[in-house]
C-alpha cells in the first residue's frame, strides 16, 4: 500500500506478542491509528472442558500482551472480546471505524473458512482483511519441488528449506520502530481491566501451568535452554533427562517468534553445532506439516495416503476398554502408562513419547488413530492441528513420509532404551517404584524375587492388556489389505 489509510485493527490469533509480529508492523507502517484486539472466539472454547490449561495459559499471555502495548504506547492495549469471532471482529472493526484489519495467516482449514467468512462482513463495511506469513518460516506455495508441486517426503523438503533459507527469512519485523501509530484505546470500546479473568467467559481454574506463559515465559524457556543447545542431539530422546526447549506451546500461540528460534539454530548450526542441527530440522518439520495441511486438507479426518482408509480398525467393547486404558495410563506396559499419565497430569507429553503411545494404540491394540489425535487435541498444551495430524499419521503409516506400516515400535525395548534407569517411570508411576530396575520395564516378566512383598501384578498394577509380539502379526494382517511393495523385514528391535 503506497499511500497510509487512517485507521487499521490487528486481529491477534496465534500470535500472541508484540515483538518480531508480521501483521502488526504491516498495520503500523500503513495506518495512522492502529488498534489490537484478540477475540475470545466462543466457536473455539464451547466445546472445551471448562478446566482448559491452554485457556489459563492464553489469558496469562493476553494479559502480557496488553501490558506489553501500553510500554509501546502509552494509553494503547489490546482489546479483547468474547464472542463468535465472524460477529465480533466485523462488529470492532464497525466501532472503530477502520479501513482495514490486518491478521496473521492460519493455515488450519476451518481458520480459512472463518477467515473469508469475516473477510465478506469487513467488504461490506468497506473494510479489507489483509493477512500474511507469521508463524512458520516457508509456507504454502514457497518450497516446491521442480514441478512446483508440494514436497510429501521431508528430507527433499528439507534440503530444498535449507537451500532456500537466508538472513532476510529470520530477520525481525521492527515494530518498535513504527510504534508511535497505536492508538488510545476510547472507554467504550475497552473497560479496564482488558483481559477477562477465566471465570467471566465461563471457564474454571485449572492445576498451575507446568510451562510459564507470555513472552517472558518464553525467554526463560530459551534462556534455559541455550546452553544445552548443543546436546540437543544427544538427549532429546530421554524423557527423563532434560533435553527438549519445552518451547512448543509458545510457539503454537506465539509468544516467541519462529524467526527467532530458526536464527538461533541456524546460526549454531552452520557453526558445525550438530544440536543446532537437529533443533532446526525439528523446526523444519513443523514448516513440513503446514504445509501438507495447507495443500492436502482432507488429511483433517482422512488419510493422507487415501487408500489407506481400507484398514479396519478395531470397534467394539474390548477396544472401547482398551482405548480407555490407554487414556488412563492402564495398559500394563509401564513407558506407555507413564506417558499417558503425564500428559493427563500436565498437558505436556515428550516428543519421544509421543511415538511411542501412537505406535501402542494404532499398532499394538489396533485402534484407529484418529481417536488417539483427538484424544492429543483436547489434552495438549501445544496442540496444534497440522503437527498433531502429521504425528499421528506418521505413526500410522498413513502420512505423508510416514513410518513404513512394517515397522512397530516394541514398547518395552523403547522402554529399556530411552528410560534404561526407569526414572521417568518411576515418578509417573509411583506404584513401581520398588522394582528393580531390570523388572521395571516389564514386570510380567519379573521373577517372583524381584517383586516387592505384597505387590500383585493385575491388583497393583495392570497385566498387559496385549500381547505385543501377537498384537504385531495381527497388525501386519491389518496392513496386509494394502497393496504396496513394500515387504515386511525381519522383526526389528526399536
Amino acid at each position: 500500500m503506497s499511500e497510509q489509510i487512517d485507521a487499521a485493527l490487528v486481529w491477534f490469533r496465534r500470535d500472541l506478542r508484540h515483538t518480531d509480529h508480521a501483521a502488526l508492523y504491516h498495520a503500523l507502517k500503513n495506518a495512522r491509528k492502529v488498534w489490537c484486539a484478540f477475540v475470545l472466539d466462543t466457536d473455539i472454547l464451547a466445546p472445551l472442558p471448562r478446566q482448559d490449561r491452554r485457556v489459563a495459559f492464553i489469558l496469562d499471555s493476553l494479559t502480557e500482551l496488553d501490558e506489553g502495548l501500553k510500554a509501546l504506547k502509552r494509553g494503547s492495549g489490546l482489546i479483547v472480546r468474547h464472542g463468535s469471532a465472524l460477529k465480533e471482529l466485523p462488529r470492532l472493526a464497525a466501532e472503530l471505524g477502520v479501513q482495514a484489519v490486518y491478521a496473521n495467516h492460519d493455515d488450519d482449514p476451518a481458520a480459512l473458512a472463518r477467515d473469508a467468512a469475516v473477510r465478506g462482513k469487513l467488504s461490506d463495511l468497506g473494510a479489507a482483511l489483509y493477512t500474511t506469513k507469521d508463524c512458520v518460516i516457508f509456507e504454502r506455495n514457497e518450497v516446491l519441488t521442480g514441478n512446483d508441486t508440494p514436497y510429501g517426503v521431508f528430507t527433499p523438503y528439507k534440503n530444498a528449506w535449507l537451500r532456500k533459507l537466508e538472513p532476510f527469512y529470520v530477520k525481525p519485523y521492527p515494530v518498535d520502530r513504527h510504534a508511535g501509530h497505536l492508538a488510545a484505546i476510547p472507554d467504550k470500546i475497552a473497560p479496564q481491566p482488558h483481559v477477562p479473568s477465566l471465570a467471566d467467559i465461563g471457564f474454571e481454574p485449572c492445576d498451575d501451568l507446568k510451562v510459564p506463559a507470555g513472552m517472558s515465559g518464553a525467554e526463560a524457556l530459551l534462556d534455559d535452554f541455550l546452553p544445552r543447545l548443543d546436546r540437543y542431539d544427544e538427549t532429546r530422546d530421554f524423557p527423563a533427562v532434560k533435553g527438549p526447549s519445552y518451547l512448543s506451546t509458545h510457539l503454537r500461540f506465539g509468544t516467541v517468534s519462529i524467526r527467532r528460534l530458526a536464527g538461533i539454530a541456524w546460526e549454531h548450526a552452520q557453526k558445525g553445532s550438530r544440536g543446532a542441527q537437529v533443533w532446526l530440522s525439528e523446526l523444519v518439520w513443523r514448516d513440513f506439516y503446514h504445509q501438507i495441511l495447507f495443500h492436502h486438507p482432507h488429511v483433517v479426518g482422512h488419510a493422507y495416503k487415501r487408500d489407506y482408509e481400507r484398514i479396519k480398525w478395531r470397534r467394539g467393547k474390548e477396544a472401547e476398554a482398551d482405548f480407555l486404558a490407554w487414556c488412563e495410563g492402564r495398559t500394563g506396559y509401564p513407558l506407555v502408562d507413564a506417558a499417558m499419565r503425564q500428559i493427563n497430569q500436565t498437558g505436556y507429553m515428550h516428543n519421544r513419547l509421543r511415538m511411542v503411545v501412537a505406535s501402542f494404540l494404532v499398532k499394538d491394540l489396533g485402534i484407529d488413530w484418529r481417536r488417539g489425535e483427538a484424544y492429543f487435541a483436547e489434552k495438549l498444551l501445544d496442540f496444534d492441528l497440522a503437527a498433531n495430524n502429521g504425528g499421528w499419521q506418521w505413526a500410522a503409516s498413513t502420512g505423508c513420509d510416514a513410518q513404513p506400516w512394517f515397522r512397530i515400535f516394541n514398547p518395552v525395548n523403547q522402554s529399556e532404551k530411552f528410560d534404561p534407569q526407569g526414572k521417568f517411570i518411576r515418578r509417573y508411576v509411583p506404584e513401581l517404584d520398588a522394582l528393580p530396575e531390570r523388572a521395571l520395564h516389564a514386570p510380567w516378566q519379573a521373577r517372583p524375587a524381584d517383586l516387592p512383598e505384597g505387590f500383585k501384578l493385575g491388583r497393583d498394577y495392570p497385566k498387559p492388556i496385549v500381547d505385543h509380539d501377537k498384537a504385531r502379526q495381527e497388525t501386519l494382517d491389518r496392513y496386509g489389505v494394502l497393496k504396496s511393495d513394500d515387504k515386511p523385514a525381519a522383526k526389528p528391535r526399536r
